[in-house]
């Protein structure tokens, strides 16, 4: 996400993008705190959503602990609702973007979009 902040601010608006789909096949999730491996064995016992701010499926309807047993059992399941949840990461962060870049207030939102990240808990 650091990527497309940077090219936003430069003034690119247009992206074409496989990280959403590969880092969700690869057990990686994009959060508003950060990025989270979910094979990590710390999600084993999480009850908590991947990111309790997203309304993707994979955030309302399954826990941590329950995707990280998808790809530590080699389900499919996992690798399709991490990338369900990635993409609807990706458009929630253009969305938010676009209305800071409206508003005028990219600088602001990009501040606080990085001090998101860098507080991890993920």
């Amino acid at each position: 996400p650091e990527d497309i902040l940077g090219a936003v601010a430069r003034g690119i608006d247009m992206f074409d993008c496989v990280i959403p789909t590969r880092s969700g096949r690869m057990a990686r999730g994009y959060t508003r705190r950060g990025v989270v491996n979910l094979r990590n064995a710390r999600f084993a016992d999480d009850a908590g959503p991947l990111d309790p701010g997203c309304g993707c499926p994979g955030c309302t309807r399954h826990s941590r602990a329950y995707l990280h047993h998808l790809f530590k059992a080699g389900e499919m399941l996992g690798p399709m609702l991490l990338t369900w949840h990635n993409l609807t990461y990706y458009q929630d962060l253009m969305r938010g973007l676009r209305a800071a870049i409206t508003h005028s207030r990219l600088a602001e939102h990009a501040t606080a979009l990085r001090e998101g990240w860098a507080a991890g808990g993920a």
